[in-house]
């Protein structure tokens, strides 16, 4: 390996791009995977889920020397180990510290503020309005009141196939008269 003036070591255009390679693979063939690995045992925490796939691969792009000598066929054994330790690691140090005050503070904060809630009341309410009578109805009765689609169609005096096309098509026209107001993509 090239040393600069200081005597110490440093990458080559060659190893760079190496380098870069291998780190490339390793994204493209084990991140999407690792990630959904991960996401469950995180509780699909999706932020921290690729913040250990981050840090896993980077320990694989770390060792990569002693990895490839072990003529391993697969990484994805490694990897799923490492992330796993990662992910236990975090859990067990984050038992380990005290609760941060302003953080309950932020949670007794947010509880307490309904505004969220009632926006969102208020969004459905006036999104539910611009349906057809049949459409708002099924739609109460199941996803409201709890129903099943049987039971609302036998409440309602409607043909079980009814209410199933019913529920079906109400649920088109709320999507897009939630996405009129912005709340879905």
């Amino acid at each position: 390996m090239p040393r600069s003036a200081t005597g110490r070591h440093h990458a080559g255009p060659a190893e760079a791009n190496h380098s870069e390679d291998l780190v490339r693979r390793l994204y493209d063939e084990h991140a999407g995977p690792l990630l959904m690995f991960v996401l469950r045992l995180v509780g699909g925490d999706r932020q921290r889920a690729e913040d250990i796939v981050q840090e896993t691969l980077l320990r694989a792009w770390r060792n990569a020397h002693r990895l490839g000598a072990q003529g391993q066929t697969s990484l994805r054994p490694w990897l799923v180990t490492v992330a796993r330790r990662i992910a236990i690691d975090d859990h067990r140090s984050e038992q380990a510290r005290p609760a941060e005050t302003y953080d309950r503070d932020l949670e007794a904060f947010a509880q307490a503020d309904d505004t969220e809630r009632v926006l969102r009341t208020m969004t459905v309410t006036d999104a539910l309005r611009t349906l057809s009578h049949p459409h708002r109805e099924i739609l109460i009765a199941t996803y409201f009141r709890g129903r099943t689609v049987p039971e609302a169609a036998e409440e309602l005096g409607l043909p079980l196939g009814t209410a199933k096309s019913r529920v079906y098509y109400a649920l088109r026209a709320l999507r897009s008269a939630l996405q009129e107001r912005g709340v879905t993509e």
